[in-house]
């Protein structure tokens, strides 16, 4: 689901560089990281996107080596969710946040990094993970987990908001980007068309989800099914995850209330089907 891997970025050119996204904990990605510096060059700076192991691995490493300062958002902290939610929420997605990152500094939304060769600003992007950021350089913006060219992006709760996902897209569009470079996959040359797929896909796969309920009860596998009809079966678990994610943010909308005394009994069959 990392596409080739992370993707981390330097920036910077001659003297004090940052990182964006130092990656996970492979002593071969750190290698290639300090191997990539020129004469001169020294990482002063790591911005963690989010704390995701996949992001946030290298960090410490990374940093005990350069002295560099680490940087982050406020840690995230679980939503509350309607008591029908909580049995079925996968144990790995959890296990999947680095709990022992703590950064040197906390970044407030807005803020800005200046150095000598560089200017960062942080934009706070919550979603896809509560404590997500995108980091903007000009007109270029680093864009994490929020936005990929290759791949709509995991919403999956406690600590992710489906809601607060299409927001944060929402807050992206009309800034005049020129370029989205994502922590995974290929870069995003078009980032307001990108943008607005994304905002489509959702937007349908909610009235998708809607309709799907309005017909008859369903256990979420059925749903998964029939929503996710040409998705690689490898990816059904995930799938899951995001349709219930949609679910939550319908029910906060008071969208399908009518549904919920159903929900216990009928549209789940439980933890097993989580991985």
């Amino acid at each position: 689901m990392t596409h080739w891997g992370t993707n981390s970025y330097i920036i910077g050119d001659g003297g004090a560089c940052a990182v964006i996204d130092p990656g996970p904990q492979d002593r071969r990605h750190h290698a290639a990281l300090l191997a990539a510096l020129s004469p001169g060059e020294y990482i002063s700076d790591i911005l963690v996107t989010h704390r995701h192991i996949d992001h946030s691995g290298l960090a410490y490493p990374l940093a005990k080596d350069t002295r560099a300062r680490l940087w982050a958002f406020d840690e995230p902290s679980p939503q509350a969710l309607p008591a029908w939610v909580k049995p079925h929420l996968s144990p790995n997605l959890h296990n999947a946040i680095d709990h022992n990152f703590t950064p040197d500094a906390i970044l407030q939304d807005g803020q800005r990094l200046v150095s000598a060769h560089w200017t960062l600003t942080a934009h706070h992007t919550p979603g896809h993970l509560a404590d997500h950021i995108c980091l903007s350089l000009g007109d270029w913006l680093f864009t994490g987990d929020h936005v990929m060219a290759w791949s709509s992006s995991m919403i999956a709760l406690p600590y992710r908001d489906m809601g607060s996902y299409m927001a944060g897209l929402a807050r992206l569009s009309g800034q005049g980007w020129q370029q989205f470079l994502p922590a995974h996959g290929p870069l995003c040359s078009e980032p307001e068309k990108r943008i607005f797929e994304l905002l489509t896909h959702r937007r349908a796969r909610e009235t998708q989800i809607l309709a799907a309920l309005s017909l008859q009860p369903h256990r979420l596998s059925d749903l998964v099914t029939r929503c996710y009809d040409t998705t690689p079966p490898y990816l059904h678990k995930a799938a899951a995850q995001n349709i219930l994610a949609h679910l939550v943010d319908l029910h906060k909308k008071n969208k399908y209330h009518r549904f919920v005394p159903i929900i216990p009994t009928v549209l789940f069959n439980g933890p097993t089907e989580f991985i």
